[in-house]
This record gives structure tokens, C-alpha cells and sequence, in this order.
């Protein structure tokens, strides 16, 4: 029996050879949550779940020309961006996107070094991470990048307050204390949701951070607010973190 029409989403991020991060891991991510995901690589990685030794960029010119044809076939209105080359040229690319589709909302997941050890960027000067969010639906920093973004604030929080007064941040609390992990949503300066999990002993996965992002755009393909989206994606990927014991999660269908 045909199923519905599912929307269309795109991701443009980094290939990551053992399926738990980047493209394979977001679309796994979209095809479990209803959306139809197309891919666009920004980066080619050789790395398994533990180990990374070293990647090769594409060009600018050339996540362009991946991405032209299915904008211009299908009617895309979210995207999810993660690993790129040089922050100094996302609000090109930004911009680029928009021309194509106006209408195109686009979650950022600041990938700034990867959980297999590999440093990609340093701390952008604040004027870039204003530019770069002004405009975006939200970004979905961990702790260490949320500081990363912005160091001239003390502490993560005061920091996501910052920058949620350009776009909205979902602040995610896997690095943090307690029993709970709390990931916090601000908009405009102030907290407006929280989301939280039981923090797991074997909890931790290698691409969490690129399924939850995935999953949020998604939920906002599919029309849910975004309060509802990261609700939504904060449980589904607490089911992918608690799926094995191993560092690559299992997907499962809702």
C-alpha cells in the first residue's frame, strides 16, 4: 500500500565511513522519522567510531553543484548543515542556499572537532557567528562548542544566551553533570523549553550530536514547532543512545 508523501530534507555534512556520523548517520535519522533525505558532501573523512586520521575537503564550488540539481527538482524547505571546510565561507554558502529557496530553513550543528579526536576549527571572532546565525531556525552546540562560539562569555549557558539573541540555540547537556542530561532551548535571550534523559553509563554514541540536529529537521519537515522538534529529537536520540553498548547506536523506526 503506497505511503504518503514524506518532505523533503537535505543534508549537506561530512561522509563518515563507519555510518555514525555525518550523512550516513542523518540519513538513517530522516528515512526512521518519516522525511525523505538527500545528501550533500561537504567532506570526506577517513575515520572509524574511535580513531580519526584525516579528511579531505570539498570545495565550496562543488557542494554548490551537489546541491543545484535536487533544489532545483524538489521542493526542499529544511536543511541541516554540519562539518564544513571554513566557517568563513558558510555565510557564502548560507546565502547561496537561500537564493535558491528563500524560504529554506536551516539548522546549523556546529561541528567544530569530532568525537574521534580531530580538531576542525578554532573559536570564530563574534562578528562571523553573528553573521553566520542571524537568519538560521537554530544551532545545536554541545557545551564545549557553545564556549567555542562564544568565549568571551563565562560559562555555556550565559553563552547560548548570547547567541540565541541572533537565532534560537538548543543548548545540549551531554557534557554536563547529573543524573538527567538537559538539553535547554533559548530564544531571544531566555531559556524556553528544557528536554531532558536519564544520562546512561554506556551512553555515549560517536555522531549523537549530527541524529539529534537530524532529527529536529525532520520534525520541522514535518511541521511540528520547533519546542516539539527538539522534544522529539532529544527522545529518539536517547533511544539511538541507549540502543547498545557499543559507540555506533541503532536506529529504529517510531
Amino acid at each position: 500500500m503506497p505511503q504518503p508523501p514524506r518532505p523533503y530534507v537535505l543534508s549537506l555534512a561530512g561522509f563518515d565511513p563507519s555510518g555514525g556520523a555525518g550523512l550516513l548517520a542523518d540519513g538513517k535519522t530522516f528515512e526512521q522519522l518519516g522525511a525523505y533525505g538527500f545528501g550533500v558532501c561537504t567532506a570526506l573523512t577517513v575515520q572509524t567510531d574511535v580513531a580519526f586520521e584525516r579528511v579531505n575537503w570539498v570545495p565550496l564550488a562543488d557542494i554548490q553543484d551537489q546541491a543545484r540539481p535536487l533544489l532545483t527538482r524538489f521542493r526542499v524547505e529544511w536543511a541541516k548543515i554540519g562539518l564544513v571546510e571554513n566557517l568563513l565561507e558558510l555565510p557564502k554558502l548560507l546565502q547561496w542556499l537561500r537564493a535558491q529557496n528563500p524560504a529554506l530553513g536551516v539548522v546549523w550543528d556546529p561541528v567544530l572537532k569530532a568525537s574521534a579526536g580531530y580538531d576542525f576549527h578554532a573559536g570564530p571572532p563574534p562578528e562571523l557567528v553573528a553573521d553566520i546565525c542571524t537568519g538560521l531556525a537554530l544551532i545545536t552546540p554541545n557545551q564545549p562548542e557553545m564556549r567555542r562560539l562564544w568565549p568571551a562569555a563565562p560559562t555555556a549557558p550565559e553563552a547560548a544566551v548570547a547567541v540565541s539573541r541572533f537565532c534560537p540555540v538548543l543548548l545540549k547537556g551531554g557534557h554536563a553533570d547529573g543524573a538527567e542530561a538537559v538539553d535547554v532551548l533559548y530564544q531571544n535571550g531566555r531559556v524556553v523549553a528544557e528536554f531532558s534523559a536519564p544520562r546512561l553509563a554506556h551512553g555515549e554514541k560517536h555522531g549523537s550530536g549530527c541524529v539529534l540536529s537530524a532529527a529536529i529537521v525532520a520534525g520541522l519537515a514535518r511541521g511540528e514547532s520547533l519546542v516539539d522538534a527538539c522534544r522529539a529529537g532529544k527522545a529518539y536520540t536517547a533511544r539511538v543512545l541507549a540502543s547498545n553498548e557499543t559507540l555506533l547506536g541503532y536506529h529504529f523506526q517510531n
